[in-house]
């Protein structure tokens, strides 16, 4: 008898072994699918981001904007990171900001609205079409397309597992006790929802993987309810813990967020919990529907504060207000942070080059970021600080070609004096970059308004869109630099083929408005078409920091030239 109960017990032991994994399977896929059509979309409409934020509009009208941003990013906490982003460079104000993440917050739930749809038999088109787009395409925008329905496939699949590793449990003696604990008090089961959101840094996946479990019936309705309204708070906490390196100023989108979703959860949960409130949703014949709903009519009354969050904005900018740069720490930009020390230890001395380098690409995106405002209007402080950054660009190339001669080669093996060269060349293509701005597009600035220029709106846009294009691939050659990432360097080699084509297509349009008789287009016809083309060569220096990289795991060709035929072969055909 005593054997029959160890191996019944050792038995049920297996069986929740099992569902652990089998659980914690279908969450890591459904997290991966997320984020794979995350980066997608990213990769495809990344450099259109900024220009959707940060243009002027009603803050009423950007609610709207956010809604598409969550859809498309499948992430409200990645909206509020955008937009903490451009908070904090000074693009975005509060309240427009507050605007467009309750936006996000709204378009994430109604995208789970989407998701939660018994799609089973869509799978197989959604993994055919995308696996052909992403393994059989060349083209850029057809491969992330390729990947974007992969990872809606995968969605699909990772929740339907996720139902069938919650089926058996439903009437086992385990998941009915915790469910049964967790619908006796409401509390415990919003900060488990709060818990789950923010380990999983996903909302849309938390609150997928408790709509199937209500779905199933495995959990109440009541303390599912709980743990959504929990997985909005914690949502609401991941951009807030994600943010905690930026400048104050970024961090107040985040915090402000919190407070109105963390405050509006724990006002939603104690109504819906009382005796009034629970006896409403209850009796519904579809938990999992009602359950959906009621998020996304959470998210949409949170709109309703949009006219109120100019309240909050004194409040947090008292609790985050914003650095005064002093003197001493805006001179440190431009200081070099080589050390003469470490000449002793190669691998020391090839780190300090590194972060030179690293400073160098810090200087260079210095001096980028604000040419397409000084197209808008002229500024003599930009245009002072912009000197001093190539002054210090050109002294930093000079130490780092110093101090590579210092380091003696003799000691480092064949790895380490490969990265020496490609460190030097990278210094020097980051100087030839910053000349670019400096002695090409700063002076084509000063030339618009001195000849009181004006760009036809169409050819403005598509310089923001190269321009935006070329700040976003010099952060992720940053990237590339500091974790020598392969694919990280494959793609941005991809984007140098992408700007070949936008500055080309801008070409194109220039020349049909020109044959339209557009006035602005005649004007600036000059101007237009040497400032695209010094965004495409930038870029092109940009991105050489990919070469060595893709050389050394053999993934770079030596030429795009057709080989010559072989003399013998030649002789033949004649």
């Amino acid at each position: 008898m005593l054997a029959i109960v160890e191996n019944s017990g050792k038995g049920y032991s297996v069986q929740i072994l099992s569902f652990i994994f089998q659980l914690a399977g279908s969450v890591m896929m459904l997290l991966f699918a997320v984020r794979m059509v995350r980066t997608g979309i990213e990769r495809a409409f990344g450099s259109a981001f900024q220009r959707l934020l940060t243009a002027p509009r009603n803050p009423l009208m950007l609610a709207p904007l956010g809604i598409l941003l969550a859809c498309v990013l499948q992430s409200s906490a990645a909206v509020t990171l955008l937009v903490a982003g451009f908070s904090g460079a000074g693009a975005l104000s509060f309240v427009p900001g507050i605007a467009i993440v309750l936006g996000g917050d709204l378009g994430s739930a109604m995208l789970i609205q989407v998701l939660s749809l018994r799609l089973d038999w869509l799978i197989p088109v959604l993994l055919t079409t995308g696996g052909f787009l992403f393994l059989k395409t060349d083209q850029r925008s057809l491969k992330q397309a390729g990947r974007i329905l992969l990872g809606i496939a995968f969605i699909l699949v990772s929740l339907s597992y996720l139902r069938q590793t919650m089926e058996p449990f439903r009437e086992s003696a385990f998941l009915p006790a915790v469910a049964g604990y967790l619908a006796q008090d409401f509390v415990t089961a919003f900060l488990v929802g709060v818990i789950l959101a923010f380990v999983m840094h996903s909302s849309v996946a938390a609150i997928l993987m408790i709509v199937a479990v209500v779905d199933i019936g495995a959990i109440s309705l009541a303390t599912g309810l709980s743990l959504v309204l929990g997985a909005n708070a914690g949502s609401a906490l991941i951009p807030v813990w994600l943010s905690r390196g930026m400048e104050p100023v970024a961090r107040r989108v985040p915090v402000a967020n919190m407070l109105l979703r963390g405050s509006g959860a724990i006002l939603a949960v104690s109504l819906l919990n009382s005796s009034a409130g629970a006896d409403v949703f209850l009796a519904s014949r579809d938990p999992a529907q009602t359950l959906i709903t009621v998020h996304i009519a959470f998210n949409a009354a949170l709109l309703l504060t949009v006219p109120f969050a100019v309240q909050l904005e004194a409040p947090v900018a008292a609790i985050f207000p914003k650095n005064e740069v002093r003197g001493e720490e805006l001179s440190s930009r431009y200081r070099s942070v080589l050390n003469r020390a470490d000449l002793a230890s190669p691998s020391l001395a090839l780190a300090g080059l590194r972060r030179e380098v690293l400073r160098m690409a810090g200087l260079v995106e210095e001096m980028t970021a604000p040419v397409m405002d000084l197209y808008r209007r002229a500024d003599e402080d930009t245009l002072e600080r912009q000197r001093g950054c190539e002054d210090a660009l050109n002294s930093a190339l000079n130490e780092v070609r110093n101090y590579s001669a210092e380091i003696d080669q003799t000691v480092i093996g064949r790895e380490l004096r490969a990265e020496l060269r490609a460190l030097v060349d990278y210094a020097i293509a980051l100087e030839a970059a910053g000349d670019i701005v400096v002695k090409r597009l700063v002076p084509l600035t000063q030339e618009k308004h001195r000849s009181s220029l004006e760009f036809s709106p169409a050819g403005f846009s598509e310089l923001l869109t190269l321009h935006a294009k070329a700040m976003s691939n010099l952060d992720k050659a940053t990237n590339v630099l500091i974790g020598s990432d392969l694919e990280g360097a494959r793609l941005l080699l991809e984007e140098k083929a992408e700007i070949a084509r936008i500055e080309r297509n801008s070409r194109k349009e220039h020349l049909k408005r020109l044959a339209e008789g557009e006035l602005n287009s005649f004007r600036t016809s000059d101007l237009h078409l040497e400032t695209a083309y010094s965004f495409k060569e930038f870029h092109s220096w940009i991105v050489t920091v990919a070469h060595p990289i893709l050389q050394r795991e053999g993934q770079l060709l030596e030429t795009r030239l057709i080989r010559k035929p072989e003399p013998a072969r030649a002789n033949a055909k004649a």
